[in-house]
This record gives C-alpha cells, structure tokens and sequence, in this order.
C-alpha cells in the first residue's frame, strides 16, 4: 500500500469527496484506510452493567484505498508516490512533483 498511517490524504471518490484528512490506521487484508473525521457510521452500543451505557456513537469508517490520493507534505498536491532509492540502498517513497522524499530515513 503506499499509503501508511498518519499521510495526510484527499477523498477522490464518495459521499466525502473533496475532502481531507489525516490517516488513523490501515486495514491492509481489505485495501482499505480509516480516515480521522471521513465517513463517519453510527454504531448502537448494548449496554454492559458496570462497563458501559447503551447509546449511539459516532466513529470513523474504513475507505477503500483507491478513493483517496496522497497529499505531498512540500509542495500540497495530490500525488501517486514513487520509489526512490537513497545512497544507502534504502528504497522510500518520493514526489514526483517537487522530487521531495516523503518517508523520513528509518
């Protein structure tokens, strides 16, 4: 996937489209991404006696990772990242726009 926890990414596709966000997590088995304050669901929660009040919260959904495109850190365009391979032989990813290094070196 070359989009990781914590991109900044723009919806593409969708009822959230247009809009921004920050990635919480990565659900890699299903290609999809939660996306902090996108597609948002109402779950109804039973309640658990010492634990928990029954009610209805409100938390983020997963969106498949085709409708979301990453946000370059420099430059503020939306990009498909590519491979760019350090001195050291470390391959990370890199904008194609403003040939920046998006991943620090780990």
């Amino acid at each position: 996937m070359n989009i990781r926890r914590g991109d900044n990414v723009l919806v593409i596709a969708g009822k959230e489209k247009g809009k921004t966000g920050r990635v919480d997590r990565q659900l890699v088995a299903e290609n999809r991404v939660v996306v902090e304050g996108i597609n948002m669901i109402t779950r109804h929660i039973k309640p658990r006696p010492g634990i928990r009040q029954a009610g209805r919260i409100q938390q983020e959904g997963p969106i498949h990772i085709s409708n979301v495109m990453l946000i370059c850190n420099k430059c503020s365009q939306t990009i498909k990242p590519k491979t760019v391979t350090l001195e050291t032989g470390q391959r990370v990813r890199g904008c194609p726009k403003c040939e920046e290094v998006i991943d620090d070196a780990r």
